[in-house]
Order: C-alpha cells, then sequence, then structure tokens
C-alpha cells in the first residue's frame, strides 16, 4: 500500500487538519514532495488524444495520513450526506483483513478540504464509515455531517461525480493528492487480473504508466479521466523494491496463475462498481441490483 504516514515535521502540509500525519514519509519522498507536482507521459507506451479538462484539487480533502476526495453518484442529490472516498487502508480503524468489510460503523473523523490552489478552506466531519473494506477492492467511503448543497454554498467547492463505467486503457488521467498537494499525471497503461499484495487481493486493477511515480500518503487520492473530470478510481499502491506479493511489493498474477512484478509501478482500484450500491439518500445498499461489492 501507498502507506499511511506519520511525523509531526509533516503536519503543516495539512492545512486546517488538527493532528499530524500518523506514519513517516520517508526521506526521499519528503526530499521530492514539493518538487514539480505533473508528470509527463511522453515516454509511455500507451497513448490516447483527448481534449484535456483543467484538473485541480477542488472536491479533494487531506486525511491526517492519506488523501481523498468528496465524491457524488450521478443520482446523488444536493440534500444528501455528502461522501469522502479513501481506501480502505487508511480507515482509522486499521487495516481490515480479508474477508472483512466496515459497514455503518460510527465515525468522528475529520477531512481537510481544499480548493482549487490547493488551500484548506474547511475541516469537514464523517457522522460514520458507510463502507470499507481491502477484499476485492481497497476502498472507504465516510459519510459527513454535512450535505453537498452544504459544502457548495458554504464553500464554493463542489464533489467529483463517480464515473459509471469502466475505464479505458490507454486513457489520460490525474492522480490528485490533497495530502501533498501534489498532482501527477500518465495514462491508463492496462488492467490486473488479480493484484497481490501480502494477504491482501484485489481485483481488476488499474495499472498506471510509469510517469504516475506516486509516494506515501497518496493512498486514497481520486484518480480523474482528464478528459471527463470524473473518477475513475482510487490510487492504493505501487510496487517499490521489486520484490514479489510482499507488503508494499504488490505482484500481478492472471488467470493462469503466472505472477509478474512490476518494479515502480503504481496501481489504483476502481471505482464504477461503487455506484449500484449507493441507493436514495446516499445510502449504502449491498443487495442492489448490480452491487458486487463483499458483504460483512
Amino acid at each position: 500500500m501507498k502507506k499511511p504516514l506519520v511525523g509531526a515535521l509533516f503536519a503543516v502540509l495539512l492545512l486546517g487538519a488538527g493532528t499530524a500525519p500518523a506514519v513517516a514519509a520517508t526521506g526521499q519522498e519528503a526530499a521530492t514532495a514539493g518538487k514539480a507536482a505533473v508528470g509527463t507521459a511522453a515516454a509511455d507506451t500507451v497513448k490516447v488524444k483527448v481534449t484535456p479538462r483543467a484538473v485541480n484539487f477542488a472536491g479533494t480533502v487531506a486525511l491526517s495520513n492519506c488523501s481523498g476526495s468528496v465524491v457524488r453518484t450521478p443520482d446523488s442529490q444536493p440534500s444528501d450526506p455528502a461522501l469522502v472516498l479513501s481506501n480502505g487502508h487508511c480507515m482509522e480503524t486499521g487495516f481490515p483483513g480479508p474477508g472483512q468489510v466496515v459497514f455503518n460503523r460510527s465515525s468522528s473523523r475529520s477531512f481537510t478540504l481544499l480548493n482549487a490552489s490547493g488551500s484548506g478552506v474547511a475541516t469537514l466531519r464523517a457522522s460514520k464509515i458507510a463502507y470499507g473494506t481491502m477484499t476485492d477492492t481497497d476502498i472507504s467511503v465516510y459519510q459527513l455531517t454535512s450535505t453537498y448543497a452544504q459544502i457548495e454554498s458554504n464553500y464554493g467547492i463542489k464533489a467529483l461525480e463517480l464515473n459509471t463505467a469502466h475505464p479505458v486503457q490507454g486513457t489520460a488521467i490525474t492522480v490528485v493528492s490533497g495530502y501533498w498537494k501534489r498532482t501527477y499525471s500518465c495514462n491508463v497503461d492496462g488492467f490486473v487480473y488479480r493484484l497481490k499484495e501480502g494477504q491482501w487481493t484485489w481485483k481488476d486493477s488499474v495499472r498506471y504508466t510509469s510517469a504516475c511515480q506516486t509516494i506515501g500518503g497518496t493512498s486514497g487520492s481520486p484518480v480523474i479521466d482528464n478528459a471527463t473530470g470524473k473518477v475513475v478510481a482510487v490510487n492504493n499502491t505501487g510496487n517499490e523494491n521489486g520484490q514479489s506479493c510482499t507488503d508494499n511489493n504488490p505482484c500481478e498474477v492472471d488467470e493462469s496463475g503466472n505472477v509478474t512484478v512490476r518494479k515502480g509501478i503504481n496501481y489504483a482500484q476502481q471505482t464504477y462498481g461503487l455506484v449500484p450500491c449507493i441507493g436514495p439518500g446516499n445510502k449504502f445498499d449491498l443487495n442492489r441490483a448490480g452491487c458486487a461489492l463483499p458483504k460483512p
């Protein structure tokens, strides 16, 4: 996983956040965090021609140890309680074990809401973890005490919309980290049948082209389709030093069981599968038609 971070010296990066990060960034991560934010896909082998939109930080959030974003489905209403998307391994309850699902668990976690330039403009608060797991995928969704209408009225910021379709290979994307206030631009290189890391296995993961060199603290960042501005995935891990299937060194497993290790390559979990599971009032209903998320 793109590890949650600790170390009081990084607290300054979280404008408006009340606590320091929870796990220390490596020296290399700290040294590179302030460099230019946008990567290039010029050397990548998979390219598509798109009319890029201006991708910025509006609607993203900084957690105490990770990144995230305020998201909505196409059917979410202004009066609905807003949702924040991040990783399952970013939950304050700790890493859920294989097969474990956190569902409708009370939470008062806070999030620093960012504007387009990456400045913290508000502290949002959760009422519960609506859903969280590291089985098949690596996601957490928090329900907030604020509605979309309240957030937009008070701070002028709209939620990011979840795309309803499977991403496409070659799509130009941007990973937007609210924690580091940094973006990474590349393309969808392909999809992984099974991505294994330690005791966890994820299905149909997104593999980035090499330009997206995400680091610790980028966990939970929304992956945005540059052409539509919609969220297609959530950033979660990368192979750091070439080991096979170990913590922080995920391996790819194909349908025949063949294992491939790609040192320095990073990954995300698709999010279109969330949409069928979210019903009226932004309530999770794991029995809705088309919902395939693991159940508690």
